[in-house]
């Protein structure tokens, strides 16, 4: 009788408790492996990047499990309170230590959903210039026009504007050429617009526009805005500078040098010497 008494006393509830807290860590990590795919395709239908699912998946199976042990223990009669204060503790202690990096995770996280870029683009930003090879969680992978590869925190990205070349699949050029004040303006404007002409990459919708900026202390400034597609920026801004060149050299138009002109009065004499140089 006293084995009997001893054993529903104290062994059989210990028994029961074991029982109930292994069927909660066993459901739940079974809950966590059978949820973590179901979770990462309904996140998926969303449209965000597969990398930031697959984190957010991790990081949310690992909170599920964190919670069913902390369930599990409490079963047993440990006192759980301290364990979730040593937990958030350490949460706090590795969030001081680790600012910088969790900054740059909050401004990857950012770019992934919000997507100011992608893989492909040519941007500017924080004073970087380059090509986006791969967007990681922390850091962006970029190369540059000089074919060097930039490793850059996501945080200081995002902490500065964004200039994406590659957004829109058309751009504007701006050029800017002088001619002399004795050439003919209307001639200049006739002959630019027939480079255009000739040349495919330039768009005919948007049309281009040749324009007169300003007077210069050595020429008569054009400003001229042809249409291309953004594909084609690379090399067509010089490519059109050598037609404009060549063509107004083949026509007479003189895209001059700066200039000055030095007025000098010689002692005795009673008119200056002027002098162009």
């Amino acid at each position: 009788m006293e084995e009997a008494g001893f054993f529903s006393l104290y062994v059989l509830p210990w028994i029961i408790k074991i029982l109930i807290a292994a069927a909660i860590a066993v459901g739940g990590y079974f809950i966590a492996k059978m949820g973590s795919p179901w979770l990462a395709k309904l996140l998926g239908r969303t449209g965000l990047d597969q990398m930031l699912v697959g984190f957010v998946v991790a990081l949310a199976r690992a909170a599920f499990l964190l919670f069913v042990a902390i369930a599990a223990l409490s079963q047993l009669g440990l006192d759980t309170t301290s364990l979730v204060a040593l937990v958030a503790g350490a949460g706090i202690a590795v969030g001081l230590a680790l600012k910088d990096s969790l900054a740059n995770f909050a401004a990857g996280v950012m770019v992934l959903i919000f997507r100011p870029f992608k893989a492909g683009d040519f941007i500017i930003s924080g004073g970087l210039m380059g090509t986006v090879n791969e967007i990681g969680i922390f850091h962006t992978r970029m190369n540059t026009p000089d074919n060097v590869e930039l490793i850059v925190p996501n945080g200081q990205l995002y902490a500065s504007a964004i200039t994406n070349y590659s957004v829109r699949d058309t751009r504007r050029l701006d050029l800017a050429i002088g001619i002399d004040y004795a050439d003919d303006i209307a001639k200049a404007k006739e002959l630019i617009m027939q480079v255009f002409e000739k040349d495919d990459r330039v768009l005919k919708d948007p049309a281009p526009a040749v324009l007169v900026d300003q007077f210069g202390a050595s020429s008569v400034d054009l400003l001229v805005r042809p249409w291309i597609r953004s594909a084609d920026m690379p090399h067509i801004k010089s490519d059109l500078q050598q037609q404009i060149k060549e063509t107004f050299d083949a026509n007479g138009i003189t895209i001059p040098f700066p200039q000055m002109v030095i007025s000098s009065a010689e002692e005795g004499a009673g008119d200056d010497k002027l002098t162009k140089s």
